[in-house]
């Protein structure tokens, strides 16, 4: 491999991001479709529901589907112009292949085919099976998802397989299964309604997941008091009863002293700790020096609001926490579950109406797609691939000896390591541009300049992309037929609405060529994706993530089926743990002890400010597909430093002038964005911005010891204004290069 093979403007030019917009007065065709797709959208955990217009094989506008029970018609600004990717000038339309010097030409699929096979082969031929990677995505179908499981280990042979979700909900998942043994929200969103009280922490919900502010409102509506923990007085932080602006890295804390506040004003739910948990003593003694004034020094947030947060907590006969990865991308991100966790047991709302607990995915299929076999640790079913029993399982399901499965693999971050070390030679990957959304990117970039052979699956030339030898030009979520598993847990049908245009393929007939060409054709032998799914629904039974009930017929006569679903007659689980019988070896949900630590990095002299980042509502992760909608760029053309007043007089800073931001990792320049709704020590960058623009220039990659997620929420920077002004829209393509 090495470095891009023409210059990043020339690869602009050629394949964009360029601006997308939509006629003014519609596309032709749309006030007479030849068909109108109900489906969903192709972005956040949400998964709304939407219905899609096609006339003459393009998808020509949208209609809300009123009947989709969770959003009920409503979209975001992301949700109404998505169907502005298809057709886009920027789409690939063939398999394409790096030349030196001139950039990337045009390719037959026979060839591009053959040379991925031939180079799997001779790197793992020279260096082993594990010198050759793979890298998925969970914006996947669930089908897609289990395919890539599979075809990872039956037809490459490689443990080294991982996904993006390892940068979004791998610590909520695993703070989950000790907890209740079980990774899923506990309840539908519905239950949000009649919720007394409501805890948002981590989760900017108004702006990365706008149609769920509903449910919020529905509750407030009726009563509800909302305590909102950020560091940022966020949208929904605005009208929330409490705004906590907890210090980034200090969640813990915060959730520990809340902890000791209920057990020292008894505000504890006895019968359900003594009959239906382990754990709690030592869960307390845990947090028995965490007085309030502690708390206030360490977190930066007032005793007082704190007092008042834990009373109404406490006080309440039902009630809601929520959160996202504000609270999950931290290197003690198992831990801030945990003890959000613990405030839920401790006060025994759980597996009742109208109490529950909930992570919010942020990928259009962040709970189906870490359940079924694309993480280097599991296998479908949301099994363990260390288990001997879990392992034989899938072997007797896929056709193969066990001792042929492949072992726990390296997760994302570490497979980049693994090529810096010269252990991993070559990569493919589907669904991630890990060159934006990995911490440190320019430690990124230089391992993909050190891979002998990158080949990417995908329908934009996305910023990683630009590094591949082949670009396998693949399909949009419109494309395929499949599921998505939603973030309360609802299994729901993506249906087809056109076919790949030009000579693009479907990511699952590329997946199944190669795996015919690496001489596995007769385990891959599906006529289609329901084919497929009925494969996952064997393979799921039995485990704790089991679908075996489910099948397309009855997600389409349902608008969706809530799993574990054991039997084809049984309903689905829109409320898990009624019974009190929780997913564990003991049957009982597991306090778990939280100390309070600091984050990896903290300021010092030399770094004295922290850096926090996030989403906007514009925006969806890495870019590659919202960067190229015209009205969503319109909405924010750049990433700006969010600075509070009081800081940005210390260092003299002004409004829009471009600040340099250091770490220990890289620099990046940044329009400043003076506002009084950020905590006097932080700032803010977004990330979805990639080169001169990306945050993740400056993040660290330090994992939780657990779940290996990098730390991107918090590390130590140091400011310098520049004395350049920009004003809004005066960005172009080319300043993020």
């Amino acid at each position: 491999m090495a470095k891009l093979p023409v210059s990043p403007e020339k690869l602009i030019t050629r394949f964009g991001p360029h601006l997308n917009f939509a006629p003014q007065e519609g596309y032709p065709g749309r006030d007479e479709p030849d068909a109108t797709v109900k489906t969903h959208c192709c972005f956040c955990g949400m998964q709304c529901g939407i219905q899609l217009l096609v006339k003459n094989n393009k998808v020509v506008g949208f209609e809300p589907w009123m009947e989709f029970p969770f959003n009920q018609g409503r979209l975001c600004p992301k949700g109404v112009q998505r169907y502005l990717q298809d057709n886009h000038p920027d789409r690939l339309l063939h398999p394409i292949e790096r030349v030196e010097g001139e950039g990337f030409k045009p390719v037959s699929w026979d060839h591009a085919l053959d040379r991925t096979t031939s180079e799997i082969k001779r790197i793992q031929e020279a260096y082993g099976k594990n010198a050759f990677a793979i890298l998925s995505g969970v914006s996947l179908t669930n089908e897609k998802s289990y395919l890539m499981g599979k075809f990872a280990r039956v037809a490459v042979k490689t443990a080294n397989l991982d996904y993006n979700g390892r940068l979004c909900m791998v610590s909520a998942g695993a703070g989950n299964k000790k907890a209740f043994g079980m990774d899923r929200s506990s309840n539908n969103y519905a239950d949000l309604e009649h919720a007394e009280v409501i805890i948002v922490t981590g989760a900017n919900v108004s702006e990365t997941f706008p149609t769920l502010t509903h449910w919020l409102w529905r509750a407030r509506d009726n009563g509800a008091k909302l305590i909102v923990i950020d560091p940022r007085v966020i949208p929904l932080a605005r009208t929330a009863d409490i705004h906590l602006p907890v210090k980034p890295g200090t969640d813990s804390a915060l959730y520990g002293a809340m902890l000791k506040y209920l057990a020292d004003h008894d505000l504890l739910d006895h019968d359900f700790i003594n009959n239906h948990t382990t754990g709690f003593e030592d869960t307390l003694a845990a947090v028995q020096d965490y007085t309030l004034e502690w708390a206030e020094t360490v977190t930066g947030i007032d005793k007082e609001k704190i007092r008042q947060a834990a009373e109404l907590w406490g006080r309440a006969k039902t009630s809601f926490l929520l959160h996202a990865r504000g609270i999950e991308h931290h290197s003690k991100g198992v831990e801030n579950v945990l003890g959000c966790i613990n405030l839920v047991l401790a006060t025994g709302r759980i597996g009742r109406p109208y109490c529950g607990y909930g992570t919010i995915t942020g990928q259009g299929n962040g709970q189906g797609g870490r359940e079924h076999g694309h993480k280097c640790d599991q296998l479908p079913g949301n099994r363990d691939i260390s288990n001997p029993e879990h392992r034989k399982y899938i072997a007797a399901v896929w056709g193969i000896p066990e001792p042929e499965l492949p072992q726990k693999g390296l997760t994302a971050w570490e497979l980049i390591e693994a090529i810096h070390r010269g252990e991993v030679k070559g990569l493919l990957s589907i669904c991630f541009n890990p060159l934006v959304s990995l911490p440190n990117n320019n430690y990124v970039r230089e391992a993909l300049e050190k891979l002998e052979f990158y080949v990417c699956i995908d329908f934009f030339l996305s910023e990683t992309a630009r590094h591949a030898d082949l670009v396998l030009a693949g399909s949009l979520h419109e494309e395929e037929d499949g599921t998505v598993t939603t973030a309360e847990g609802r299994v729901v049908r993506i249906r087809r609405a056109v076919s790949p245009p030009g000579n693009a393929r479907t990511d699952t007939s590329i997946i199944l060529d190669l795996a015919a060409r690496l001489g596995e054709a007769d385990k891959f032998t599906y006529e289609s994706s329901e084919a497929i799914f009925n494969e996952l629904r064997i393979a799921s039974k039995g485990g704790t993530a089991d679908y075996y009930g489910i099948t397309y017929k009855k997600v389409e006569d349902n608008m969706g089926v809530f799993w574990p679903c054991p039997s084809e007659d049984h309903p689905g689980t829109p409320r898990l743990w009624e019974d009190k019988k929780f997913a564990t070896p003991d049957g009982k949900a597991h306090f778990n002890p939280v100390k309070f630590r600091e984050p990896s990095e903290v300021t010092d002299s030399e770094y004295p400010i922290v850096l926090t980042t996030g989403r906007v509502v514009s925006q969806y992760l890495s870019g590659t597909q919202t960067r190229r909608i015209g009205k969503l760029v319109g909405l924010m053309p750049e990433p700006l430093l969010e600075i509070h007043p009081e800081l940005a007089q210390r260092y003299n800073i002004r409004q829009r002038e471009t600040v340099r931001v250091s770490t220990r990792r890289g620099t990046g320049d940044f329009a400043a964005n003076i506002v009084e709704t950020i905590r006097k020590d932080t700032v803010f960058i977004p990330y979805h911005w990639p080169g001169r623009k990306s945050a993740n220039q400056l993040t660290i990659g330090t994992l939780d010891p657990v779940s290996k997620i990098p730390e991107f929420k918090v590390c130590a920077c140091r400011l310098e204004p520049l004395g350049v002004f920009t004003q809004p829209g005066e960005t172009n393509a080319f300043d993020s290069i």
